[in-house]
């Protein structure tokens, strides 16, 4: 289970590279393009470089006026200066006259003659415009003149979207977000000094909270009323919840927030889907944050190409196990419904970022054999299990379901890890659904401080088969746990 079995050969290269002579014809690519406005991040987390990470991993062609450079890392700003409105100006003339603009958005404008001067340029600006009025660095640096806040008024009058987080919020409206209906009032405020839309981030409502919800009201008739939304004549509001996250490296969150709803603008989606991708865009980028620095560390501007580039290998991954299954046979290991064997793409967080065999390994009279190939969403419920279990220990990949007696089970005493296990009988019927609530009893009964279980005991029930689920962090790790139990009862 070693390589992907694939070569690269050099004849082919020569044809595609005209090694006749040919000269290859040209194809270009014509992506939307979108501006930010932004502050310069020496550390690369946030800022200019943010958002142009954001919006290249979005598909779309980033310009920048750089408004500030900075000199900050992830620990926190160490100095900023501010450039001359005349230069800004000039950034800004030039990206405007050589590029069809899908989407403009604005970070840090840290003066109030630098905030007037895109307010003025924004009125003339025929494409939606996102404000992100960036006063505070994730830090707690500030990175906004305190005598420059008022100003901000007449630019959330020209934008789109304005994106402020709690604090923000809280400094334009005079309202403090400190739970969801303060949150909305304070949307309502922004609505009120002109914006088309406000979405209060929510982040730092309500800490202590396990989910984080980000208001989105829109002074729009159209859009689809939430639930528990008024039905008067007021502002449409929909909230965007999603877990929050144990981490303090939120370098760059606002930044890539809002470069990612403008990307989506870009690209001509609706405002409600484009806020809606982007909250979920930055869910993952926070979860699989960049441990860079001594400081917290910043958002994973790339995390969306880094999860589909390596969809292949995993089915690759899977593919190769189920090879070497085949080759031990192992059906003695087999259970009665079939076995499948599941792998998560590093980034993994939905079935269709999963890998497994379709139509599951069965016994035939020659030993085992997959029903039919690998592909991506092939598994529910070992699946399923599987993304539960990353919830505890993200570096988890591949998962098997073995079948469960009294000699596997016994044989389970031979891993090289803990064994734990869940009594279906015990699950509440209120439960979302068996896999995720057995793997959270499972792996939420272990200590953080002790080794991730190698395989979990599922007892079954009435019209359920027991199952042995084992897990692990490489397809190597997965085939030797397997083959463990194997030799065991053979």
């Amino acid at each position: 289970m070693h390589g992907n079995g694939i070569r690269f050969g050099t004849e082919r290269d020569d044809e595609q590279h005209g090694g006749d002579g040919v000269t290859r014809r040209r194809a270009p690519v014509s992506p939307p393009v979108a501006l930010t406005v932004a502050g310069s991040d020496s550390g690369g987390g946030a800022g200019i470089q943010a958002d142009l990470k954001t919006m290249e991993a979005h598909g779309v062609f980033g310009t920048s006026v750089v408004t500030a450079v900075t000199a900050q890392n992830t620990r926190g700003v160490e100095r900023s200066h501010v450039l001359p409105v005349a230069e800004i100006e000039a950034q800004y003339r030039a990206v405007r006259e050589d590029f069809d603009l899908g989407a403009v958005k604005t970070g840090m404008l840290a003066t109030e003659p630098v905030i007037d001067l895109v307010t003025d340029r924004a009125g003339a600006l025929d494409a939606p415009l996102v404000v992100d009025p960036v006063m505070v660095a994730a830090s707690g640096d500030r990175l906004l003149d305190s005598d420059a806040e008022a100003a901000y008024a007449d630019l959330i009058g020209e934008a789109t979207l304005v994106t402020p987080n709690a604090d923000e919020a809280a400094v334009l409206t005079g309202v403090e977000p400190s739970d969801r209906q303060t949150a909305r009032e304070a949307g309502e405020e922004l609505i009120g000094m002109g914006a088309a839309a406000a979405l209060v981030k929510g982040g730092h409502v309500g800490p202590g909270d396990d989910t984080v919800a980000d208001t989105l009201v829109v002074d729009d008739e159209s859009l689809e009323q939430s639930a528990g939304s008024p039905g008067d004549d007021g502002p449409t509001v929909r909230t965007f919840e999603h877990p929050r996250i144990d981490t303090d490296a939120t370098h760059g969150s606002g930044c890539t927030l809002s470069s990612a709803v403008a990307a989506h603008l870009a690209h001509g989606e609706t405002l409600e889907f484009a806020v809606e991708a982007g909250t979920a865009f930055m869910q993952r980028a926070v979860r699989y944050g960049l441990d860079v620095g001594e400081g917290p560390g910043a958002v994973h501007h790339l995390v969306a190409l880094r999860e589909a580039a390596d969809r292949h290998r995993t089915v690759t991954d899977v593919a190769e196990v189920v090879e070497a299954f085949v080759d031990r046979d192992v059906s003695r290991l087999v259970p009665e419904v079939g076995m499948n064997v599941v792998g998560a793409t590093a980034y993994a967080e939905a079935v269709g970022e999963t890998a497994a065999v379709e139509g599951r390994i069965t016994c035939t009279f020659s030993g085992v054999a997959p029903n039919r190939g690998v592909r991506l969403g092939a598994s529910s419920h070992v699946a399923r299990f599987l993304l539960a279990a990353r919830e505890f220990d993200p570096d988890l990949r591949f998962a098997v379901n073995c079948r469960f007696d009294d000699e596997t089970e016994a044989a389970t005493a031979a891993l090289d890890g803990p064994v734990t296990e869940y009594d279906r009988d015990a699950e509440p019927t209120d439960a979302s659904g068996t896999m995720g609530w057995g793997a959270r009893q499972a792996f939420g009964a272990v200590d953080a401080d002790d080794p991730t279980p190698a395989a979990v005991l599922d007892r079954g029930a009435v019209g359920k088969e027991a199952i042995i689920k084992v897990v692990a962090e490489t397809p190597e790790q997965l085939g030797e746990r397997v083959f463990t139990l194997l030799d065991a009862v053979e």
